[in-house]
């Protein structure tokens, strides 16, 4: 093989190489790009261009219809300076969205220690005990209350057994009505009998709204 096959043949590898890269990072900037458009818009239009530099039918297009082509060397120029870019942009979009709320602040983060450690050991456990017996047992507010600082039960103090009580979150209409749900199927009780056993101060203790709302919604 004398030098000149050689040198067509080296030719023809780079240009192979060429196209299978121009393809392949073109179609990949094109899939980023239109993913992009939804919440990055401005870092999408610029990976569809990157695309459209990179994509041979494009540059086809462009040299068929316009007459212009880009030579390879200003094409890699060219290429540099919109990845530049794009991870400028996507840099400035992640920067912005961490100062919208997504991360707090650090004056906020430390605002909520303090707040935390001013809470008393105590009364943290009694509200994590408020939430399990609501949220898991379907327990009235005031039988949570007593179950907390019940000698037979948790023997909280009544301060940490209110603060527990004051800021649990449950919904007790929910709680009342899937007591009276569990009498009426396991029991099956009367809608008056299950009635007065929510409300009833040796039974769930209920506030009458509540036992009525459950009533209420008691066929649902």
């Amino acid at each position: 093989m004398n030098n000149e096959e050689q040198n067509q043949n080296k030719a023809h590898t780079k240009i192979t190489l060429g196209l299978v890269l121009s393809w392949g990072l073109g179609v990949l900037a094109a899939i980023s790009g239109i993913t992009l458009l939804f919440s990055q818009l401005l870092t999408g239009i610029l990976m569809l261009l990157l695309a459209a530099v990179l994509l041979p039918p494009v540059n086809k297009f462009v040299t068929d219809k316009l007459h212009f082509s880009i030579s390879g060397g200003l094409k890699f120029v060219v290429v540099i300076i919109l990845l530049g870019v794009i991870g400028a942009t996507m840099s400035t979009d992640s920067t912005s969205n961490s100062k919208t709320g997504t991360v707090p602040s650090a004056e906020q983060a430390n605002k909520t220690e303090a707040e935390d450690n001013s809470v008393p050991r105590e009364y943290k456990s009694a509200l994590n005990k408020a939430a399990s017996y609501a949220n898991t047992m379907h327990m009235s507010k005031q039988g949570v209350y007593d179950q907390l600082v019940s000698e037979y039960g948790e023997k909280f103090s009544a301060a940490a057994a209110q603060y527990a009580i004051d800021n649990v979150k449950a919904d007790w209409n929910a709680n009342a009505l899937a007591k009276a749900k569990s009498y009426q199927n396991t029991m099956n009780m009367s809608p008056a009998g299950i009635h007065d056993q929510l409300t009833s101060a040796n039974g769930e203790k209920f506030t009458q709204s509540e036992a009525d709302y459950a009533i209420q919604h008691l066929n649902d």
